[in-house]
């Protein structure tokens, strides 16, 4: 075993003491050492219960035979971190995220992993980490908390709610009184946010990938049945270790095809463009924008999930959860059968038992809410390297737009100038210096585009930035333009009102005017003085890669 580097012979007595100084006996020392990343704190509402999922993981590798030690991941609420500096750190944590593990794994010599995320950038860090590794591994998430229920209505609701309400309270058709009755109702459990946001579609996608247990994405937080998964994911972990099944031999190309076609069939976060690439880029595998295309335009999409639809997490789990979503798609050969799983079967033996339970919820091909997959990648003279919208979120109106520019050079100004009336239907937003190097760290623009819907605007109104959105974000919402203005890209030679085309089925977004005028621009443009230059951000804005290229750190 691996970690006999650090428990076995006579030269390894000082660490042993170490390990007795923490009561572990010789018994236990004999066994595979269990890494366990645990991220609980308690500023995340999706990690604040993870004690207790961390609590059965450990019960199930000692029941398989194998020794748990755990230790701490830091993460970020990108809620709470909306919308101000703290949404700076949130994607940049992702690498912090994965370095630590990596760190801890090398330094302590475990010989497997069990990783335990819930939220947003924390999933993707430490699946960047185990692809790294290449240890045995199993990812435990906390699972989705259930919906809140609206206080006037009855319907159900989520935090997104929330962020919309913000914008009709601005634009008078909501009090302040009835905001603050939905702020109290909208997210009734722990667990990540209860719509088909960033930290679901992760948690989903990993167990499309392989990495997780049939069950993570979907069990919410509070059932007994998430408790009994975390167990059988630490007995899992002992038994890789035992059959040395490793993240590479799942993380294959076949893997992150299957990830992509369950992506576009649950219509996920943007976010999951820059996520599966990274990964994939650890994975040795490569990822390209135009193979998403690709996937999306051969995949329907089957669920109608919040934001852009009616359906919750838990609705999604009762319906069959992702082995449901993979047994429609596997019928309709839209997977890779063969590829393996940390389960130790293949997708085909895993999903053999699978069904769907409600075809509302998870409809059959034959009958999708949309021909094509959620995501969609533009390119045009205004985004040469692509940029992505969730597709299926625009509404049919807004496929096809062209409006004149608004140009905001900060999330803040933007969300001034839509709180305060100075948008008008027909505009097209842009939103830039956001990107990775120019933000730097690529902030999320939940709090404009809520704004946008909640003033109705969303059916008439266009948003383009080099910055991303959350998972929340609905409407015609165009995130992570590349190469981004920071780095001269055309986006930063924009002007007040200049002609925008944005043609979503034909994947373009382009600036309506000549390549002699863009040129003569971008001779004048001079980049501007970075806005932060100390600290982390800093190093990580000189280090971080386009957002086509995932954003990378390299």
């Amino acid at each position: 075993m691996k970690s006999d580097q650090v428990k076995k012979g006579i030269e390894r007595a000082p660490h042993r003491s170490l390990f007795k100084a923490m009561g572990y006996t010789a018994e236990e020392m004999g066994r595979p050492l269990i890494g366990i990343a645990n991220s609980y704190n308690t500023i995340i509402p999706g990690h604040i219960h993870l004690d207790k999922i961390v609590e059965a993981v450990k019960a199930g590798i000692y029941m398989a035979g194998g020794m748990p030690v755990e230790f701490n991941t830091i993460g970020v609420c990108d809620g709470i971190a909306m919308n101000h500096i703290g949404m700076k750190y949130s994607l940049a944590s992702r690498e912090l995220i994965a370095d630590s593990i990596e760190v801890m794994a090398r330094a302590h010599a475990f010989d497997g992993l069990v990783l335990v995320p819930n939220c947003d950038k924390i999933i993707p860090g430490m699946l960047m980490a185990a692809a790294r590794l290449d240890l045995p591994t199993v990812v435990m998430s906390g699972g989705p908390m259930l919906a809140g229920t609206h206080p006037e209505t009855g319907e159900k609701i989520s935090l997104v709610t929330v962020f919309e309400a913000v914008g009709a309270v601005k634009s008078h058709g909501l009090s302040e009184a009835r905001l603050e009755a939905l702020e109290d109702a909208a997210c009734p459990t722990c667990g990540s946010c209860a719509g088909m946001f960033t930290a679901n579609s992760m948690n989903c996608l990993t167990e499309a990938v392989g990495m997780a247990l049939p069950g993570n994405g979907t069990i919410p937080a509070v059932m007994a049945s998430r408790i009994r998964l975390a167990k059988a994911a630490g007995m899992q972990a002992v038994r890789l270790v035992q059959e040395d099944i490793r993240p590479r031999a799942i993380l294959t190309e076949g893997a992150f095809q299957n990830a992509l076609a369950v992506d576009m069939a649950l219509g996920c976060s943007t976010n999951t463009v820059l996520h599966l690439m990274a990964v994939a880029h650890e994975a040795g595998v490569n990822m390209d924008l135009a193979r998403i295309n690709a996937v999306s335009e051969a995949t329907p999409h089957l669920c109608s999930m919040s934001p852009a639809g009616t359906h919750h997490l838990e609705d999604l789990n009762r319906a069959g959860g992702i082995p449901g979503i993979m047994k429609r798609l596997l019928e309709a050969d839209a997977l890779i059968p063969e590829a393996r799983t940390v389960t130790g079967k293949t997708v085909a033996e895993n999903l053999a038992s699978a069904r769907v339970a409600d075809p509302e919820v998870i409809r059959p091909v034959d009958r999708p809410y949309h021909r094509q997959g959620g995501l969609a990648i533009l390119f045009g003279n205004l985004a040469p390297e692509g940029c992505v919208v969730k597709q299926s979120a625009v509404c049919e109106a807004m496929q096809v737009h062209e409006g004149p520019a608004r140009v905001f050079d900060s999330e803040e100004a933007a969300t001034e100038a839509v709180m305060s009336g100075a948008i008008h239907k027909g505009d097209v937003i842009v939103i830039r210096y956001e990107g990775p190097v120019g933000g730097p760290g690529m902030r999320e623009m939940l709090t404009p585009t809520s704004a946008i819907a909640g003033m109705r605007l969303d059916a008439h109104v266009a948003l383009i930035t080099d910055g991303r959105f959350s998972g929340a974000t609905r409407g015609a919402a165009i995130g992570h333009v590349s190469p981004e203005a920071m780095q001269g890209g055309p986006i930063a030679l924009v002007e007040e009102g200049d002609p925008i085309r944005i043609d979503i089925p034909a994947k373009r977004v382009d600036l309506k005017l000549s390549e002699e005028t863009l040129q003569q621009r971008l001779a004048r443009w001079k980049a501007p003085v970075p806005r932060i230059r100390t600290g982390y951000l800093s190093r990580y804005a000189k280090m971080v890669a386009s957002a086509a290229k995932g954003a990378i750190v390299r």
